[in-house]
């Protein structure tokens, strides 16, 4: 259930709403003013606020105001014992879900409590879809440098057919959205695209999420799992960070190359597996097989196709395009105005150090949204692009 915050200076009014709304099953916190208010919503978000108007310290319509500086999007139930058509008015337009007079009738707290959780929900609905969305338009590879139409070309030429494909590149630079790419232009892209991070899982579990497991086949396996390869079937596995991946679980996967076949761990029954793989490292794997920690006959397996990933370094003629793109994503993401950017702020971003790559320049991008008016200008990428750690 909802968890809700009232903040009143009357302790009996306080007291009358927990318990009306501790009934409906909801839990109550409270606060006997606005300071008080702020330091819990910092420590603890809630889903709904009940707010007195008519408060010592700080009244109502401050509240609103600061918890809108604050970019609280929580539905906020104004309630007065001196209301009126005017206050009611101002409140709805600093923005406030609702306006309850004193005394409090008891439907009318429920219905607006109703309403507003009904609303809360489908605002998360929305971000997630927004989310989901902003991702699928983020998906393409944004630049038009000759290193980026190179591996345009590479993509329209090698995603048609059934290569695997070991795509190499810096930490940012846009590996998955090769892999990606390679995906919706092949013949599987209908099929699930599921990727695994191999460098995040510990080593004793990446055989169990590449391969599955049955019941019984270690102390937490309470019931059979199905692997990352199993859930690719019919469409295409990326296995990022490869280079990270322990010898054993090598070795697993090169038979699962050769054969299309896997097996589960702690079973005994093998399994069919139609996916084509693509593979991704930051790492130099010729020296990693020197070193004993890669195996070379997986090494070929994987590389029919190798793509290498410029850095934006190597490609800052495209930061005036991905600048836009991304002041387009991020304004859709926040549902705010799109910021312009002044010509003399895209010049220095260009002469920043990307070590990051693209990835970096994203994360700042957003930065400068949050922090700069409605314009970003070469004195706030100067201020803000590289974060002060001192």
């Amino acid at each position: 259930m909802s968890k809700i915050l009232i903040i009143d200076d009357e302790q009996a009014i306080r007291q009358a709403l927990r318990e009306i709304l501790e009934y409906e099953s909801f839990t109550v916190t409270e606060a006997e003013d606005g300071p008080s208010a702020l330091k819990l919503l910092e420590k603890e978000p809630v889903d709904i606020v009940f707010c007195d108007i008519k408060m010592p310290r700080m009244d109502g319509m401050e509240m609103l105001s600061k918890l809108k500086e604050k970019g609280v999007e929580t539905p906020v139930i104004m309630i007065t014992g001196h209301g009126n058509v005017e206050t009611a008015v101002e409140a709805l337009k600093k923005g406030a879900y609702d306006f309850i007079q004193k005394p409090l009738d008891l439907n009318r707290i429920l219905v607006s409590v109703r309403n507003a959780s009904n609303q809360q929900a489908l605002q998360k609905e929305t971000k997630t879809l927004r989310k989901k969305i902003n991702k699928s338009a983020g998906s393409s590879i944004v630049g038009e440098s000759n290193a980026i139409m190179e591996i345009k070309k590479m993509i329209d030429t090698v995603a048609p057919t059934e290569a695997r494909v070991l795509i190499t590149g810096g930490n940012g630079s846009g590996k998955e959205l090769v892999a990606r790419q390679l995906h919706e232009k092949s013949e599987r892209a209908q099929g699930p695209f599921i990727e695994v991070n191999c460098a995040a899982i510990p080593t004793e579990l990446i055989e169990s999420e590449l391969f599955g497991h049955e019941k019984g086949s270690f102390t937490s396996a309470i019931k059979t799992r199905q692997g990352k390869f199993e859930l690719a079937d019919n469409g295409t596995l990326f296995l990022d960070e490869i280079g990270d991946m322990s010898m054993a679980a090598q070795a697993k996967v090169l038979r699962a190359l050769q054969e299309s076949k896997i097996t589960r761990v702690g079973g005994d029954k093998d399994f069919k597996v139609n996916v084509r793989v693509f593979a991704a490292t930051n790492k130099d794997l010729r020296k990693e097989i020197e070193a004993g920690n890669f195996r070379e006959d997986l090494f070929h397996r994987l590389s029919v196709i190798v793509m290498r990933v410029p850095s934006l370094s190597e490609r800052k003629e495209d930061i005036p395009m991905l600048a836009e793109h991304f002041l387009n994503l991020i304004a859709e993401e926040y549902g705010q105005p799109k910021k312009d950017i002044t010509a003399s702020a895209l010049k220095a971003l260009q002469e920043l150090k990307w070590t990051g790559n693209v990835r970096e320049f994203r994360n700042v991008m957003e930065r400068l949204v949050i922090l700069s008016g409605k314009t970003i200008d070469d004195k706030m990428v100067k201020t803000y692009a590289i974060p002060n750690f001192g």
